[in-house]
């Protein structure tokens, strides 16, 4: 590249060969570098004072010392020229047949000198300008084919591009799409450019289009805008889908255009109803267990004493006649047999999960609220943890409530800080829940649902347990000299025999949800924490 730069500088110091035949006879005299061309000039100085003063009579060559100066204009500077201009004029005026005497001579010299000088400028300028020139349009060549690999680079980008994308004017006709969008709209390739985005996508209707810069005056512009919407499309089969749409518009000289990017988001959607409907049915299954437990104690108390009713000798015979006694013994072995009706929690979305892709997923929810709160996360996992067994969305449910008591036990402390550190042990993984609150007052109320002085429903802590022990895993509180810390313990999925824990596990769930686990696994119930309880108060949900 540099020598081509190189060639056509030198190029630009001397014309084309068509305007050499035309404009300069001399141009054989002006290629060459620039002591070449110096050296040009001064011989042929020399030749025509040598034959200036050789030659006799009235007979005046001075004028042609102006092909000297147009070689020296060429490829000297300012002063430089003024200097060969000076010489020439000193020559002219040595060898001349006219004598010199102030009058007349310094006139003379002057308009001599003023010849020469101008035209080593008119050259100087000329060359300059075509210097100029050349350099302009090298540099709009090279912003031509940047440019030009910009846009193929992007028409690559376009094309190859997943999502869909396309531009359509202020009335919604599609000026260019992608392959993408005809995939997406079920359209024969090329064939949607031409048609109104309105068909498929009805919400862009709504839309408002900056006006037109050159037909609008300021006042009456719109600002251009970028967004994002989601918002039900239609296929050319008529199939409805969710479209997540990002569009952005501008103004051109032609008019308005809207630019927009779209993917069909109904696969994700389908998965987050799922997900919802998965944590509502294990949080109620949960919950009607708890429920169903009050009710079987207290049915158990209820029927204890209609037996000892029963039992009297003293009522035994008034007892055995009334119909409504015998009624409520009725209803009281009808209500334990509905408690007895164990809903229990749904094991079967257990499977193996990366624990620092489900972390660093947590990070993305949370960071920006607890950032507004003032509270410093750190995020802490071992290098090379194994996978777990535990249900990805139930896991990442329970450290979202041990998230939120924390933000209620940090809300009126100066130093907020929340430490999450994922650890291996053995063939357990344990995630240590650590902050800086005000503590727990009662720990042996922790896990117990339906708590009378919670802050919030009560239910938080007992459900999250139930979730962890929905997998095999566990929920515990260890007391801390400032805060509180909460050990989530999970089984680890060990590579070399991944396989057959993966399917003890599976066999140990499922027996779980069938009720043929082991009764102090499965039916585990809250037990108190030792320690003696904190000075400070704290809600266990």
């Amino acid at each position: 590249m540099k020598e081509r730069e190189s060639m056509m500088e030198r190029s630009a110091v001397r014309p084309a060969a068509d305007e050499r035949d035309h404009t300069f006879m001399l141009s054989f005299f002006l290629r060459g570098t620039r002591p070449a061309v110096v050296t040009r000039a001064a011989l042929m100085t020399a030749a025509i004072a040598i034959v200036d003063w050789r030659i006799e009579g009235n007979i005046p060559l001075g004028f042609l010392y102006l092909f000297p100066m147009l070689l020296v204009g060429s490829v000297l500077t300012r002063w430089q020229i003024a200097a060969s201009a000076a010489v020439c004029t000193l020559l002219t005026e040595l060898f001349d047949s006219f004598d010199w005497y102030s009058p007349a001579g310094i006139p003379r010299d002057i308009l001599i000198f003023a010849a020469f000088f101008c035209m080593g400028l008119f050259v100087y300028e000329v060359v300059r300008s075509r210097q100029t020139a050349f350099h302009h349009t090298l540099l709009i060549e090279r912003e031509v084919q940047a440019r030009s690999e910009a846009e193929e680079q992007l028409k690559v980008l376009v094309e190859s591009s997943p999502a869909a994308v396309f531009t359509t004017n202020s009335d919604g006709i599609v000026l260019l799409a992608n392959e993408a969008a005809h995939r997406l709209f079920v359209i024969p390739p090329g064939k949607l450019p031409g048609r109104s985005i309105h068909e498929f996508l009805p919400s862009l209707a709504n839309v408002q289009t900056p006006k037109s810069a050159a037909t609008q005056p300021n006042n009456a512009r719109r600002l251009p805008f970028r967004t994002a919407m989601q918002c039900r499309g239609r296929r050319q089969s008529g199939e409805v889908f969710m479209a997540d749409i990002w569009f952005s518009t501008y103004s051109t000289s032609a008019g308005s255009r809207l630019a927009a990017m779209v993917v069909d988001g109904s696969e994700d959607l389908r998965n987050r109803e799922e997900l919802s409907l998965h944590q509502l049915l294990a949080g109620s299954r949960i919950l009607v267990g708890a429920v169903s437990h009050e009710i079987r104690n207290v049915c158990g108390a209820i029927a204890m004493a209609h037996a000892n009713l029963s039992k009297s000798a003293a009522l035994a015979a008034n007892l055995a006649q009334n119909k409504d006694f015998q009624a409520l013994g009725d209803l009281i072995l009808a209500l334990e047999k509905i408690a007895a009706m164990d809903l229990r929690q749904m094991a079967d979305q257990a499977c193996s999960v990366d624990l620092s892709s489900l972390l660093e997923e947590y990070s993305i929810i949370v960071e920006p609220a607890l950032r507004e709160q003032d509270i410093r996360l750190s995020v802490e996992i071992e290098p090379g943890l194994p996978l777990v067994w535990a249900d990805r969305q139930s896991l990442l449910q329970v450290l979202l409530n041990l998230t939120k008591n924390s933000e209620r036990a940090m809300s009126r402390e100066t130093v907020r800080e929340l430490t999450i550190d994922a650890r291996h042990e053995k063939q357990r993984i344990t995630i240590r829940f650590r902050d800086t609150g005000c503590g727990v007052a009662h720990p042996e109320r922790l896990f117990r649902p339906f708590q009378q002085q919670a802050e919030a429903t009560g239910l938080g802590l007992y459900l999250s347990r139930a979730f962890m022990r929905s997998f095999r895993g566990d929920l515990r509180y260890e007391p801390e000299p400032a805060g509180s810390s909460f050990i989530l313990d999970l089984a680890a999925v060990i590579p070399a025999a991944g396989e057959d824990i993966v399917r003890r596990l599976a066999q140990d769930t499922a027996k779980s949800a069938n009720g043929t686990a082991d009764p102090d696994i499965a039916d585990r119930r809250p037990q108190p924490v030792s320690g003696e309880p904190r000075t400070v108060a704290r809600s266990g949900a």
